[in-house]
């Protein structure tokens, strides 16, 4: 690694590549660091890397389990804080002097989307338009898009799944994430980089309720019937009788900490469908608010591609 250098720091790092380094800290992995930021992981990694030669020495401690600051990276971490702190403030001054956007906002999502995605969007929203009044529901992938098309929400945000009826709605690519498979530590397939769906047939599986669908499509197209071991709500609650040795299951990579891995290893399923599409729904034909505009607008205005604005999914 290089020299320190103060000028090329300033020309050459930029402030969405310092959040990225903080979201590695707090999610403890670069991985899920770039999904929460949503960018592809090799990038992630090399944005990391080229702040590292900037500052000439190592940031980040890499590890089995993920990542930890160094002491350097703890020193940069806290300034780093402070130039977002300061940000916020300057944000808070420059709004007193323009009219802010009023009204009231209801977003439809569920809860593998609103945890490690749309709580912090909704954060950033309400302190950037502290004037309109949010309201969430948490439903299902169905519920989200009906609550959409008739106009009981301003805004969904799901994940595509096959057979999900899309009438009344425009759809929007807002993420992408991937469905890993978790499984007991020492179980028979915890040595496996990955499995695919009919290996997993045979094992007691663990269905979180959103997971129902695919699960009994992936069955349908191997000829097989799926029924699960366990049928649960919550992807907390599955994970808990894995690492309790009752079975295995699925769920997005997002969902998982470091605090979550102890007991259990995650397996890449190898399955085309193990990508989860995650898109925006407004009501077709009918104009946003400025309020659902405003949304609309942070949620897209993210690095990656988003595609084009669409009716189907």
């Amino acid at each position: 690694m290089g020299t320190f250098n103060r000028l090329h720091l300033i020309r050459q790092v930029d402030l969405f590549t310092l959040r990225l380094f903080l979201s590695s800290i707090e999610e403890q992995q670069i991985g899920r660091a770039a999904i929460r930021e949503n960018i592809a992981a090799s990038t992630a990694t090399k944005r990391i890397q080229v702040l590292e030669d900037i500052a000439g020495i190592q940031l980040l401690e890499r590890g089995p389990k993920g990542v930890v600051p160094s002491p350097a990276g703890a020193v940069l971490a806290r300034y780093v804080r402070q130039i977002f702190d300061s940000l916020e403030d300057m944000r808070s001054e420059l709004s007193s002097f323009t009219q802010g956007v009023r009204g009231e906002l209801t977003i439809a999502s569920a809860r593998t989307i609103i945890v490690p995605f749309l709580a912090r969007e909704m954060g950033d929203y309400s302190r950037e338009f502290p004037l309109v009044e949010l309201a969430l529901h948490d439903v299902e992938n169905a519920d989200i898009v009906r609550q959409v098309a008739h106009g009981e929400a301003d805004v969904g945000v799901f994940a595509a799944a096959y057979g999900l009826d899309l009438d009344g709605v425009d759809v929007t690519p807002y993420r992408r994430d991937r469905l890993v498979v978790v499984v007991p530590r020492g179980h028979l397939l915890s040595e496996r980089p990955g499995v695919t769906f009919q290996e997993l047939l045979p094992e007691k599986l663990i269905a979180v309720t959103s997971m129902l669908g695919a699960f009994r499509a992936a069955a349908r197209r191997l000829e097989r019937e799926f029924e699960p071991g366990y049928h649960v709500r919550s992807a907390s609650v599955a994970l808990s009788l894995v690492q309790a040795g009752l079975g295995v299951t699925v769920q997005p990579e997002c969902l998982l900490t470091r605090e979550d891995l102890d007991g259990v290893a995650v397996l890449e399923l190898a399955e085309p469908w193990a990508v989860r599409k995650i898109h925006i729904a407004t009501a077709h034909g009918r104009a946003l608010s400025p309020a659902a505009r405003a949304f609309l607008n942070q949620l897209l205005d993210r690095p990656g591609d988003h595609g084009a604005h669409r009716r189907d999914a």
